[in-house]
């Protein structure tokens, strides 16, 4: 099957995502490294942590969505906006609160990069989206069920950031001019 040359539309949108997913590559691993100090105690640093990370989310769509026009993007906004509302809620109530509202939010927020990937396979590099949407919907229920547990930690939230974070460098590497 031969490929289509690229529209200088869709040159532009690759050159807008490959930017964005190096700037959220590295936002991601700082933030990991932030929370991973500071999680252990739900103090205000970690609080503001936890809820920049979907405004982080929201901004980087608000990006692509100028970009690409891609309509999932506004739900995702929606999604992410909600998120970081309730994290400052849940943030007052405690580590299994906030655990639930991650958890809902990276059910939701996969859901949407999962569809989104899939759409935008001919860009490529979008595999690795659609993977880390699947992943962050498994690891949302995950944080969902942690809650549950006698002592949960917000650490297991760096983690999953840097997974993410990863895997949106390996989307920017491949992502088609």
């Amino acid at each position: 099957m031969l490929e289509q040359p690229a529209t200088e539309s869709t040159s532009a949108t690759a050159a807008t995502l490959r930017r964005l997913y190096l700037a959220r590559f590295g936002f991601a691993v700082v933030w990991a490294a932030l929370l991973a100090l500071t999680g252990s105690d739900l103090g205000l640093v970690a609080g503001v942590l936890l809820v920049l990370y979907p405004l982080v989310d929201v901004a980087s769509a608000v990006i692509d969505a100028r970009a690409s026009r891609a309509r999932e993007l506004r739900l995702n906004i929606v999604i992410s906006a909600v998120a970081a509302l309730g994290l400052a809620l849940a943030a007052a109530s405690g580590v299994p609160a906030v655990l639930r509202v991650w958890g809902a939010w990276a059910v939701l927020a996969g859901v949407v990069q999962l569809v989104l990937g899939l759409r935008r396979r001919r860009l490529g590099g979008q595999w690795a989206m659609i993977f880390s949407g699947g992943i962050s919907t498994v690891a949302g229920a995950s944080f969902i069920a942690m809650a549950s547990q006698d002592d949960p930690a917000l650490t297991s939230l760096a983690g999953y950031a840097v997974l993410g974070g990863i895997f949106f460098l390996i989307s920017a590497l491949r992502v088609k001019p």
